[in-house]
């Protein structure tokens, strides 16, 4: 079997801080990738860290988050210059600050303290403003991700009723942010990237080929996080999961699975389990947790977490 190198393609960040990104395990898990001469499925993309460094004839992000797949369409639509004028004109608008241009002093901000207390009044407007919006056209999708960009931690979440509904964060449109999504950009426009919004269930996988491959990293069943609220992940997911790849399996389809086996104290049982009925057919890497390159057969005994990749080749 032929293995892909991370040495194939620049390893680019996504510009979102998605919640169980992989970003940081990238080093450890892409030498583990065979060499996808057809198409590479990200079954639950995310922020796109993986798929995105994958090299592949194509490359499909699938994801249930509608409003996310949106957005990443919008920004491998949008021409870029569009794209960067009109975050800027968005910012402008809601006077939010730009630290990159200004500096904290101006906005009588500290960099330990963040740019929150500045931003607060302009960034529950634009909230307010996104989730009032009803024309969902491509300035809908950069509001969104002008949002992510100021709010806590950069992160993307919506409640029940479909509302963006984190706070304001400490940081701003700096330029790492626009360092990230301009490599991001230009890579969508580069390659051969598709984008869909399925539940894994409904996917057929009679319409893969033997020379795709499919790379899930799904919500953990035994950690909290905010995808996976809301019961938005659970028992009977985790099993038709597993059925999914098992019939990956079948059909000679690889895959590799991103998951936990115990995290905190609590055991994944249930992958556990199905491991040991397949313990002929599937493979078991132990990645650091930590996301250093070494100590791949050894779980992080420092956090208790066992991160792992499964794959069947």
């Amino acid at each position: 079997m032929q293995m892909s190198l991370v040495s194939d393609v620049d390893i680019i960040s996504s510009p979102l801080n998605y919640i169980g990104g992989k970003y940081k395990l990238l080093p450890q898990i892409l030498p583990l990738f065979p060499k996808v001469e057809g198409t590479f499925i990200d079954l639950f993309c995310g922020g796109c860290n993986v798929g995105i460094n994958v090299p592949a004839a194509k490359t499909i992000f699938n994801d249930t988050n509608q409003n996310l797949i949106y957005l990443y369409n919008a920004l491998k639509n949008l021409d870029k210059d569009i794209l960067f004028e009109m975050i800027d004109e968005i910012i402008s608008k809601y006077s939010l600050s730009r630290s990159d241009i200004n500096g904290y002093s101006f906005y009588g901000c500290e960099s330990s303290s963040g740019l929150g207390a500045y931003n607060k009044e302009g960034f529950l407007r634009l909230r307010d403003d996104f989730n009032n919006h009803t024309n969902f056209e491509y300035r809908y999708y950069v509001m969104l991700y002008i949002l992510v960009v100021y709010s806590f931690n950069n992160q993307i979440r919506f409640n029940r009723e479909g509302k963006f509904n984190l706070p304001v964060g400490k940081r701003d449109y700096n330029e790492k942010m626009q360092d990230k999504l301009s490599l991001f950009v230009d890579r969508l426009k580069e390659g051969n990237y598709e984008f869909s919004c399925i539940d894994f269930e409904e996917l057929d996988i009679s319409s893969f080929e033997s020379k795709d491959f499919i790379y899930a990293d799904p919500p953990y069943l035994i950690t909290c996080a905010t995808y996976n609220e809301q019961d938005g992940w659970n028992a009977e997911k985790e099993k038709a999961l597993y059925v999914f790849l098992d019939k990956a399996t079948d059909s000679e389809i690889k895959f590799a699975l991103s998951n936990v086996l115990s995290s905190e104290g609590k055991e994944n049982r249930l992958l556990i389990e199905w491991l040991e009925k397949n313990k002929s057919r599937y493979n078991t890497i132990h990645l650091n947790y930590n996301y250093s390159n070494s100590n791949y057969q050894k779980k992080d005994r420092t956090t208790g977490s066992d991160e792992v990749l499964i794959t069947n080749y």
